[in-house]
């Protein structure tokens, strides 16, 4: 399903020469198509309105274009509003596993998408709350790991009705879409990206804890140590000892921008 397109907010890798050039390069193809561009602060580009996200809440924007890499990627998803869908461009960033086009498809894919050549393909977030206290939304994956690197905490992992009891230097709570990250550098799975499923992946433990897919429910994870709470490797939360850490789906998913549906392409762009 496609709709027509109005306004684009482009955001970039931070401090990149190649993709503040290929934003402009955009701008260019969107005024001449008259269509309006916001550039995310502190992006500044001629001939489009600097913005902040908040901004966005209320602007006439349709869709948006991250320029950079996977972390582009998931900074743009952390701040857009969750009804604008979301074009990747892999544009100096380095695996971007999570983008849709490269350096060469640039023209093409965006005249397709003012066209309405293209599909939306809505992707599973999670994120967690702590004594009332909520974080924001990951796309990837929620990593709780030890702050005190001389000690092994004893984590307590409650799902789907059962316990887990653990010493492990941390776990790892991760979506489909975030299972090419940091719960696949650990030794998990890889979870096809549209699947209604979280994996759970111990972080050296010390019983050799496997790890485990589960459909989507609620996670409770708790410490006898202190914490560090990381969101897709970009926010950090202090958690003291014994706290309750409940994961659970965000309810508003990401939509991203795709041309052509593909069930495997994150195993695809690993190079399988």
């Amino acid at each position: 399903m496609s709709r027509d397109i109005h306004g684009v907010a482009i955001v970039t890798k931070l401090n990149s020469r190649v993709a503040e050039e290929t934003a402009n390069t955009i701008v260019k193809i969107l005024t001449a198509q008259n269509v309006t561009s916001y550039s995310i602060l502190p992006l500044m580009l001629q001939g489009s309105k600097p913005v902040s996200y908040s901004d966005l809440v209320n602007s006439n924007v349709d869709m948006a274009i991250a320029i950079g890499g996977d972390g582009t990627t998931l900074r743009a998803c952390r701040g857009m509003p969750p009804d604008i869908p979301l074009l990747p461009m892999n544009i100096g960033g380095n695996r971007g596993i999570l983008s849709e086009i490269g350096a060469d498809s640039i023209d093409g894919a965006v005249h397709s998408v003012l066209d309405g050549n293209y599909l939306l393909e809505r992707r599973l977030r999670i994120f967690a709350k702590v004594n009332g206290t909520q974080t924001f939304p990951a796309l990837n994956e929620i990593l709780c790991t030890r702050t005190n690197v001389m000690r092994t905490p004893y984590f307590s992992i409650k799902v789907l009705g059962d316990e887990i009891n653990q010493r492990m230097d941390g776990v790892v709570v991760s979506t489909p879409t975030g299972s090419t990250g940091h719960s696949y550098s650990l030794g998990g799975s890889l979870l096809q990206e549209n699947l209604e499923s979280l994996i759970i992946v111990p972080i050296a433990s010390i019983n050799r804890m496997p790890s485990i897919v589960v459909s989507v429910d609620s996670i409770t994870i708790q410490s006898n140590y202190d914490t560090n709470l990381i969101l897709d490797g970009q926010e950090i939360y202090s958690i003291p000892s014994r706290q309750n850490i409940s994961i659970s789906r965000y309810p508003i998913d990401s939509t991203f921008i795709r041309f052509k549906k593909r069930g495997l392409k994150q195993l695809v762009k690993l190079g399988f």
